[in-house]
C-alpha cells in the first residue's frame, strides 16, 4: 500500500507543478478570472458526474460515501442554506468577477471536452474488471484530491482578497482546499476519517487488499484522472506565454 500513497503522491506533485497553477501569481487579472469563469462550468458538472459513477457503483459501503458527498453540496432541503455552487459565485463576486462576467461566460471547447471526457472516464471504468474499484478511484482522485490541490494553487492568490483583518471570507473555495485534501495515506487511513477523500480511501484500501491486478487499477484510474485535470489547465498555457514574453 505504501507503493501506492508513493505513486499517488508523485502524480499529486506532477499537478501542483503544472505551469499555469505553480505561476497562478504571475498571470493578469482578465487571465485569472477567465479561468475562475472556466472552472465554473467543471464545478457545474461534478454533481451529475457523481450521480453517474453511482447509477454505476455495486458496492453498497462505496454507495453510501457517494451519496453522502453528494448530499453536502446541498445542505439544506428547507432551501435556506445556499448550495455550494452558489458559495462559488458567491466567491467569485468577493474577487471581483461581475454578474455581466458570469451571464456572458460560455465554456470553451477544451472546456466542454473536458467535461465530455470526465463523463466518458466514468462510463468507460464503470465497465471494467474491478468496476468499483475504479469508480471510487476516480471519484477519490479527480472529484475530491485533486480538487484541493488546485483550490490550494489558485488561494496563493486569492488569498489577500478574501482574508480581511486576519478573517477568512471565503466561502467555497478555501474550504474545499481544506475539506478535500488527502490527509492520511492509504495504509493508515481508517473509518474514523472525515475529509471526503480519506472517507473514499478507507474503502478503496478494504477494495484493494493485497494488490496485484487491483493496485494496477487504482493507477491506471488516477492517470486517466490526471490527465483530465492537466487538459484543462493546458488551455491557459498561451496566457501565461504572453507573460513570459
Amino acid at each position: 500500500m505504501w507503493d501506492l500513497d508513493r505513486f499517488e503522491d508523485e502524480l499529486i506533485e506532477q499537478y501542483r507543478r503544472h505551469p499555469v497553477l505553480a505561476n497562478i501569481e504571475r498571470l493578469p487579472e482578465e487571465a485569472f478570472a477567465e479561468i475562475l469563469l472556466q472552472r465554473r462550468f467543471l464545478s457545474l458538472a461534478f454533481t451529475p458526474a457523481y450521480d453517474l459513477a453511482i447509477d454505476l457503483l455495486q458496492d453498497e459501503a462505496g454507495l453510501r460515501i457517494a451519496r453522502m458527498i453528494l448530499r453536502e453540496e446541498y445542505p439544506d432541503d428547507g432551501g435556506n442554506t445556499a448550495s455550494h455552487r452558489e458559495d462559488m459565485t458567491d466567491d467569485m463576486h468577493r474577487l471581483g468577477i461581475s454578474r455581466t462576467a458570469l451571464v456572458r461566460s460560455r465554456p470553451t471547447a477544451a472546456t466542454k471536452r473536458t467535461i465530455e471526457d470526465t463523463f466518458a472516464l466514468i462510463a468507460e471504468e464503470g465497465d471494467q474488471d474491478h468496476a468499483d474499484l475504479r469508480l471510487l478511484t476516480v471519484l477519490r482522485f479527480w472529484g475530491e484530491i485533486l480538487v484541493s490541490v488546485e483550490y490550494g494553487r489558485l488561494w496563493e492568490r486569492m488569498e489577500p482578497l478574501m482574508v480581511r483583518d486576519g478573517e477568512n471570507h471565503s466561502r467555497f473555495y478555501y474550504p474545499h482546499h481544506h475539506h478535500d485534501a488527502k490527509k492520511a495515506p492509504l495504509e493508515t487511513v481508517d473509518r474514523r476519517a472525515t475529509s471526503h477523500s480519506d472517507r473514499l480511501g478507507n474503502r478503496l484500501r478494504q477494495l484493494i487488499g493485497d494488490g496485484g491486478a487491483t493496485a494496477d487499477c487504482f493507477k491506471e484510474a488516477e492517470q486517466r484522472a490526471l490527465r483530465l485535470k492537466v487538459s484543462f489547465y493546458d488551455q491557459f498555457l498561451p496566457a501565461l506565454e504572453r507573460v513570459g514574453s
